[in-house]
């Protein structure tokens, strides 16, 4: 691995292959699944309790489980039909054991009556908001914080930049660079939404260079409609990882987010363009978060960008785009830098699921550190990612606490970078795992 052709040196992040060959397909439907397995958790926060049984029949749409808890979203019926079971399963994001509920499918899709139309010139923010916690929308790219909470800023934190993420800088995933081509007007308008509820004083649109048509797209549409005169788009350097909120941030505006502290606390909310789109559906149509554009790529056939269902097994979606390549023997939820390993083809797709990589993969065997100190220059947050592995390692955990691990938010580039194989995002999940659970005991 030649590191001088990865990263530049004095700067931070990578410059990585970007393996978008499929930026060119338009997003495809895909056809509605015999079931669905549809999670009673899909967001950072309170699981909801279920709101149906066993035998009951739904309909699209309908509330199958809600939380009066705050930071919670709620879940739909993704498709008409019976609840045929109700089973757990290991959410691998997550970490842990989820209920969910299986619906098999009548074909129907028969949707539960929408209120429809809505006018957000007559809502009051208070109104928005409450149709988002019903429709069940959270942050679409990848870290599903419910999105009622993150427009509904605690008293004393004033918001005065709303940026608006389309950066999408893992490599292989082109599901948000295709919402804002297909979708580029419903995206407007739900960040004309967000604009209202927050009122900040700039509203920007951010994009990577690497995106030339998504960013000539999105002037265009600025440009012609009169509400989105105030919206500014900028087309900012294609490196990894730019579209993590804390480094968007720095990167635009200058600003850093304090360790352990929220985008907000800099006067700052940043939004996912699929969350845009969602917001516009549940305001302007009145439609729940049901469904989603999932990047399908890697070792298949023949690689797609999907609009899916949620709860649609990921075995679906690759037996659509042909199936996988000889040798294939891993599926990532997510890109390679961020993903997740997910041995079960059966798992379902969630909110937070952007896309699905096939790929092959290498067994690889960790050495011991060389102190090259390659991890340390490329971490966009400048921390000491093998001091936190060390740490971990041997147990001392609090101790991590010393190297700021609480400001780490696991984009992988020392994990990429390290000639010893050392997986250093593993270890320091390991370690923020046990400090909160050694938190929440005390």
């Amino acid at each position: 691995m030649n590191l001088a052709s990865i990263f530049k040196r004095g700067s931070r992040g990578l410059r990585l292959p970007e393996n978008k060959h499929h930026t060119e397909k338009p997003i495809e439907v895909l056809p509605l699944p015999q079931k669905v397995i549809v999670p009673l958790q899909q967001n950072i926060g309170s699981h909801c309790v279920a709101t149906v049984k066993k035998g009951d029949k739904v309909l699209t749409g309908q509330i199958i489980g809600n939380s009066d808890d705050f930071v919670s979203a709620t879940v739909h019926a993704t498709v008409s039909g019976e609840l045929s079971a109700v089973t757990t399963t290991l959410h691998p994001a997550m970490g842990h054991i989820i209920t969910s509920l299986v619906i098999t499918s009548d074909g129907k899709d028969e949707w539960v009556k929408l209120d429809v139309p809505y006018d957000p010139k007559r809502l009051s923010a208070e109104e928005i908001l409450e149709k988002l916690k019903d429709a069940g929308v959270v942050g679409m790219g990848g870290a599903t914080f419910p999105t009622r909470v993150k427009l509904l800023p605690p008293p004393g934190k004033n918001i005065d930049t709303l940026i608006l993420n389309g950066c999408e800088c893992e490599p292989f995933i082109t599901a948000d660079h295709r919402v804002m081509l297909e979708y580029g007007e419903p995206v407007l308008y739900g960040l004309r939404v967000m604009d209202k509820v927050l009122q900040p004083d700039e509203v920007y649109i951010a994009i990577e260079d690497n995106k030339p048509d998504a960013v000539e797209h999105m002037q265009n549409l600025v440009a012609s409609i009169p509400f989105a005169a105030n919206f500014k788009v900028v087309s900012l350097p294609s490196k990894y990882p730019t579209g993590a909120e804390k480094t968007l941030i720095k990167i635009l505006l200058d600003r850093e987010v304090p360790i352990g502290g929220l985008p907000m606390d800099v006067g700052v909310v940043v939004h996912n363009v699929a969350t845009a789109k969602a917001i516009h559906d549940t305001v302007f149509e009145g439609k729940p978060l049901i469904e989603r554009v999932v990047t399908v790529t890697g070792a298949v056939n023949n690689p797609k960008n999907l609009l899916v269902r949620i709860g649609t097994p990921i075995r679906d979606l690759i037996d659509f785009c042909g199936g996988v390549k000889d040798g294939a023997n891993e599926v990532i939820l997510g890109g390679p830098m961020m993903g997740v390993s997910q041995p079960d083809l059966d798992f379902p797709v969630t909110k937070g699921t952007s896309c699905v990589l096939v790929k092959e993969s290498k067994i690889i065997h960790e050495q011991g550190c060389i102190s090259c100190g390659n991890c340390v220059e490329v971490c966009p947050m400048g921390l000491m990612p093998t001091m936190l592995a060390k740490y971990s390692k041997a147990g001392l955990y609090e101790d991590c606490q010393d190297y700021y691990i609480g400001n780490c938010f696991e984009c992988g580039c020392c994990t990429y970078v390290c000639p010893a194989n050392i997986p250093l995002v593993q270890y320091i999940k390991v370690a923020k795992k046990e400090i909160s659970r050694r938190r929440a005991r005390s």
